[in-house]
């Protein structure tokens, strides 16, 4: 397996002197971050996607290594609700394709008030190009179905795992020959950190569920403070020693490395 480590977002103010040198100029700050991690997920694109020419600068901008993540523009997943998905899906994937080979996964966080609708998923999920990885992330209960697990399972797409609060808030499905989890607000101190026990049983789960060489996507979202880069740092220090392959992460120091037992 390769477990690829990386946060949701980069350009954050409070991430100088986490991550960012102090003096760093913002224009910069996404080849600092390349050099530090082999993998990003863009989630800006999210309130607004970005031009193709975006995409393709920023592919410029990136190691040949470097695997870009894009969350879904919410036109797609929060305004249309996954309805007449064919025209914002084309949008989407004509715009990303600037990124070329660094392009990963897609993801698509569905609204909390939206309920379940396996058709609608379905149908949604078969205008993507053959070959997309997509990951779904719902986050109504109703959701948690056999039927919608099987609409997944057949269209290729993961279930996104997602954690808030250091545990699970999806069920722990594999409907997918890859996976992806995102890491919403720990539950340790000083918030909104993740505990390393916290972290350690989530390498755990990842280890058990892809013994094999499949890919594993995993992105921390709680950037408040640079939590998700320390977090990140010490969630991959753990898949290590659990013996997973792991892409580059920050080598931090100091105070920066220290990250509380938690839950």
């Amino acid at each position: 397996m390769t477990l690829f480590v990386g946060t949701s977002g980069w350009q954050y103010k409070d991430w100088r002197g986490v991550l960012y040198p102090q003096r760093c100029p913002t224009r910069l700050w996404l080849e600092e971050y390349a050099a530090a991690f082999a993998t990003l997920e863009v989630n800006n694109a999210f309130y607004r996607l970005p031009a193709r020419e975006t995409f393709e600068a920023w592919r410029e901008r990136v190691p040949a290594d470097f695997v870009v993540a894009v969350k879904a523009s919410r036109y797609l997943t929060h305004i249309k609700r996954l309805k007449d998905p064919g025209e914002p899906v084309h949008r989407l994937m004509t715009h990303a394709a600037g990124l070329g080979d660094r392009l990963g996964p897609v993801l698509l966080q569905l609204p909390p008030t939206l309920r379940a609708d396996p058709g609608l998923l379905d149908a949604c999920l078969a205008c993507f190009p053959s070959g997309t990885r997509v990951a779904v992330e719902p986050r109504h209960e109703s959701w948690w179905t056999p039927e919608v697990r099987e609409v997944l399972r057949a269209r290729g797409a993961a279930l996104c795992w997602a954690d808030a609060y250091a545990r699970p808030v999806t069920p722990l499905w594999r409907t997918a020959g890859w996976g992806y989890v995102r890491f919403h607000v720990g539950r340790a101190r000083a918030w909104p950190h993740y505990g390393r026990r916290s972290l350690e049983t989530w390498v755990d789960r990842i280890a058990t569920t892809w013994p094999d060489t499949r890919d594993v996507y995993a992105y921390f979202n709680n950037d408040p403070t640079g939590a998700a880069v320390q977090d990140a740092v010490v969630f991959a220090r753990a898949a290590r020693s659990a013996g997973l392959a792991v892409t580059r992460t920050p080598a931090l120091t100091g105070d920066r490395q220290k990250v509380p037992p938690g839950r």
